[in-house]
Formats: structure tokens, C-alpha cells, sequence
């Protein structure tokens, strides 16, 4: 369905990312990967993921915290593949606090990199998708673009803000053949989870075993993690015809949090 579509996925050397850049390979889009991670595993991972799809692997790495670096990202995708058609800002960092205690470095890192980094790889590749007449933006949000839990301060305010830049840039883009829709998942195992795992047992004084049980999956009534193939087959139906007239909405996959 996608063949012939260049998609970017920022963050998507693991976790929610990957499985996207999966599903976008298995559809027959040619995907850039971008990432953290040691040299040797990243290749790995694209060799890997080029053998199981048969598809066009590449990965291009930036520090998306930085806006000329989100510049150089978008500048080297379209040199290299001559377009961009689809791009998934997933990019993000966690830190867990209480308010009295956040590190504002903390702050501008997460606001720089959750939603920054999003802004400016938007606004460079807009251009490109409106002489075309078509584009997808999927901005993965998460349920707390929808809702707040405590010691989150920094990240509930990014994904708070991408929800509310998605749904300007439909606005903005809804004529020209462009979506714009923001997934937003409930909790996922990914290794950004985990870390979190043991910061949010210190702050809130109990065991990690208590925060999986009676933080993290306290709300979603599936109370199981959400599946990253969820959200990758989410992600291609919004590229899909049959989405053309979906823009400007955010998409709980939340096993029913948000409906609480």
C-alpha cells in the first residue's frame, strides 16, 4: 500500500518507533530510521529489518534536542530519497519528579525533544508535501496529551502541546492533501517505560512490582501493556486512502484510560 512512499520515523531504533518503521516496511514504504543506540546494534537492527521486509532501509542519526540538527535530518532525507511523504515524530525522553524537585534542565531537554523537535521537522517538511499535493504527519502523543499524572510535569506539558500543534497543522494543511492526527498510547513495555520504572517506585515511595501493578496499568481496564503492533497498523491505516478525511484528531490506544 505504501510502495513508493518515503517515510521518516524518528525514535524508531526500538520501542514504539520500531514497530512502525515494521509496519511502513511491510507495506513497501523505503523507511529512515533515526535513533540512539551503539553504532553496531543500529545497523543490526536496519540489516535486520531490510531481511525480514525486503524493504529500503536507511538510518540517518541527529540530536533532535537541537533545531539545526532536526534541519540537517530533514535536509538529508529528501537529498537522499528526493522526497519525504511521511513523517512520524515518536522522538521522547521521561523524567519523573515532583514539581519542587524537577531539574529544569530536565524540563528543556523533554519540551526540546518531545515537542521541539516535532515543530521544526513539521514546519521543513510541509514544503515538499504540499508540491506534491500529499503527506501523513503522525505525531505519537500519549494519553497523557489527553490526561495528567502527578510527577510528570514536563512530559504532560510536551504531549499536551503536540496534541495541540497536530491539530493547528490540519487546520493549516487540511487543503492540500495533508493529515495530520496524533496516536495516543496508553502504557507500552518499551525501554522508556522501563526506565521509568524505578524513578516513579522513588518518587512515590513504593515497590516497582506496586508501580506496574497499581500506577502504570491502574487505568487502562485491558490492564495489560499496549501492543506496538497496534500501534503500527494504526499508523498505516492513517497513511491509508480510506484515512484521507481523518486530520486533526487525537486516537486513544489507551486499553480504555482515557474513557475513565
Amino acid at each position: 500500500m505504501l510502495k513508493g512512499k518515503v517515510a521518516l520515523v524518528t525514535g524508531s531504533t526500538s520501542g514504539i518507533g520500531l514497530g512502525i518503521a515494521h509496519a511502513f516496511a511491510r507495506e513497501g514504504a523505503t523507511v529512515v530510521l533515526n535513533g540512539l543506540g551503539k553504532p553496531e546494534e543500529i545497523e543490526a537492527t536496519r540489516a535486520q529489518l531490510a531481511a525480514d521486509t525486503g524493504a529500503s532501509i536507511s538510518f540517518i542519526g541527529a540530536d533532535l534536542s537541537r533545531a539545526d540538527a532536526v534541519a540537517e535530518l530533514i535536509a538529508k532525507v529528501e537529498t537522499e530519497h528526493g522526497r519525504l511523504d511521511i513523517l512520524v515524530n515518536n522522538a521522547g525522553v521521561q523524567h519523573v519528579s515532583p514539581i519542587e524537585d524537577f531539574p529544569p534542565e530536565k524540563w528543556d531537554l523533554i519540551i526540546a525533544l518531545n515537542l521541539s523537535a516535532a515543530f521544526h521537522a513539521i514546519r521543513l517538511a510541509v514544503p515538499g508535501m504540499k508540491a506534491r499535493g500529499w503527506g501523513r504527519i503522525i505525531n505519537i502523543a500519549s494519553a497523557h496529551a489527553l490526561v495528567a499524572s502527578p510527577f510528570k510535569s514536563a512530559y504532560v506539558a510536551s504531549k499536551h502541546g503536540v496534541l495541540g500543534l497536530t491539530k493547528t497543522v490540519a487546520l493549516e494543511l487540511a487543503e492540500y492533501g495533508i493529515t495530520a492526527n496524533a496516536i495516543c498510547p496508553g502504557y507500552v513495555m518499551t525501554p522508556l517505560v522501563q526506565k521509568q520504572i524505578p524513578d516513579t517506585a522513588k518518587a512515590r515511595g513504593i515497590s516497582e512490582e506496586a508501580v506496574i501493578r497499581d500506577v502504570l496499568l491502574a487505568s487502562q481496564a485491558t490492564k495489560r501493556f499496549v501492543e506496538v503492533d497496534e500501534l503500527g497498523a494504526l499508523a498505516v491505516f492513517l497513511c491509508s486512502d480510506g484515512a484521507k478525511s481523518l486530520t486533526g484528531t487525537a486516537l486513544p490506544v489507551d486499553g480504555g484510560w482515557t474513557a475513565h
